[in-house]
């Protein structure tokens, strides 16, 4: 019953993962849905891991909030991560933190490798051709569509 949102979420997670590939944005909507979600999935939790859940997700957002004054984070990429952390169940977070690290790496290192296509430096897509930025919504959302996965073979 700890993943049903999780899994619920996977349709939000697609379409972050698209749209930051796509046009370098996640849309304020995409986040404000998983948070609907989180709040419709409530019932199915109880206090104790609700409490440890928002408080997850603002530590996160604190933390990602330096990080886009920095430059070194989107916006969006920060409040996703944030809506995420919402559907992670707090006995989960190791686990999570290496997925993240993976899916960060292997995120990395496949839109990287698709920016050395020739005929990929002129699409519209525009994680494609872009240079010196990542579009992180692609690692969240692998982050998140395989943690479960993850906790069934780690945890």
């Amino acid at each position: 019953m700890d993943f049903l949102p999780l899994l619920l979420l996977a349709p939000i997670l697609v379409a972050t993962a698209y749209f930051d590939l796509r046009y370098m944005r996640i849309p304020n909507w995409l986040v404000l849905a998983a948070v609907a979600l989180f709040a419709l999935s409530m019932p199915v939790l109880d206090w104790p891991e609700i409490a440890a859940r928002l408080t997850a997700s603002g530590l996160v957002f604190a933390a990602g909030a330096a990080l886009f004054a920095l430059r070194l984070f989107g916006g969006g990429d920060v409040k996703m991560m944030a809506a995420l952390m919402l559907f992670v169940p707090s006995s989960n977070y190791t686990i999570f933190a290496l997925g993240f690290s993976v899916a960060m790496l292997a995120g990395m290192a496949t839109v990287f490798a698709l920016r050395q296509v020739p005929l990929l430096g002129h699409s519209s897509w525009v994680a494609l051709r872009g240079k010196g930025t990542f579009p992180m919504g692609v690692s969240i959302a692998g982050c998140g569509l395989l943690h479960p996965l993850a906790v069934q073979l780690f945890g």
